[in-house]
């Protein structure tokens, strides 16, 4: 959502300028509430609910006019608290800031239009909105098969992060309690189930975080090498554990294997090197 508001705040001028330009074309708003509005809501797919406020007493004095219902609960409120917070772009219209609507509990913007003794009061829903005028691209069948996808991926790997510590946790206590098996591999082998692990639950909450939850309709480099370079940093914890176990078990059991030690602690340090470049580049890109 917060990717929502930085598009709409950066666009704000057009949107205000577009949904008022089209207001205006439509004469008085007031004569469409004999439809309950319904020309308006087809009109703006953005629409998400209208109501009017008396200008005087600023206490609402219509029902709630949804796209398919109408609610008559919200008659007699105040909205006082609503009409402090608008800027005008002229003596009878004025638009609000972004904010979570109570009736709707979705992200919107208030539109407010003097007419005659009444105010009206059309809110616009952000996601909407900004799909209409194609500031973002979001298709809703599409998008809901991608979350179903990404989030069976997401917790199907946290499940199997979860394995690996349990796994590595139970393979410790066996070895050490039930065998006595104090050597390297038995101390070693769960550390590195333990850090493949964190380092599967962190890509699968990453994907839940970017593709389920907080989904990004925009495509956002910094976030993808945010993911990479965490991944990859866990995974030359790994390998470095590895080798570490590598080098103390060939010293101890065959010392003419050090070379073999030799070629993955190389390993290590070139995906390390080429972590280093991708890490200034792309911070160089940033700046």
């Amino acid at each position: 959502m917060e990717e929502f508001l930085t598009i709409y705040d950066v666009n704000k001028d057009k949107i205000e300028d577009f949904i008022l330009n089209s207001i205006h074309n439509l004469g008085n708003i007031k004569d469409y509430q004999k439809s309950n509005y319904a020309n308006l809501f087809s009109i703006f797919p953005s629409l998400e609910l209208v109501y009017t406020v008396n200008k005087d007493t600023k206490i609402q004095n219509s029902p709630n006019y949804y796209k398919k219902r109408i609610d008559k609960s919200a008659n007699n409120e105040s909205r006082t608290y609503i009409l402090d917070k608008l800027h005008f772009k002229d003596k009878n219209t004025a638009f609000s800031s972004p904010y979570i609507s109570s009736a709707t509990r979705s992200n919107c913007i208030t539109l407010t239009i003097k007419e005659e003794d009444i105010i009206i009061f059309l809110d616009f829903k952000i996601e909407t909105l900004l799909e209409r005028l194609e500031l973002i691209e979001l298709n809703k069948p599409f998008h809901t098969l991608t979350k179903i996808f990404y989030g069976m991926a997401g917790f199907s790997l946290a499940l199997l992060a979860l394995f690996l510590i349990i796994y590595s946790l139970g393979s410790f206590l066996t070895s050490m309690v039930l065998h006595g098996d104090f050597t390297l591999d038995a101390i070693f082998k769960p550390i590195i189930a333990l850090t493949l692990g964190i380092a599967i639950f962190d890509l699968a909450k990453t994907i839940l975080e970017q593709e389920v939850y907080f989904k990004s309709y925009s495509r956002n480099s910094k976030v993808d090498t945010k993911m990479v370079t965490k991944f990859l940093i866990t995974i030359i914890i790994a390998l470095s554990i590895e080798g570490l176990m590598v080098v103390f078990k060939i010293a101890i059991e065959n010392y003419t294997q050090m070379i073999n030690a030799l070629y993955l602690i190389s390993g290590i340090s070139f995906i390390i090197i080429a972590l280093s470049i991708f890490i200034y580049l792309t911070s160089k890109k940033y700046k």
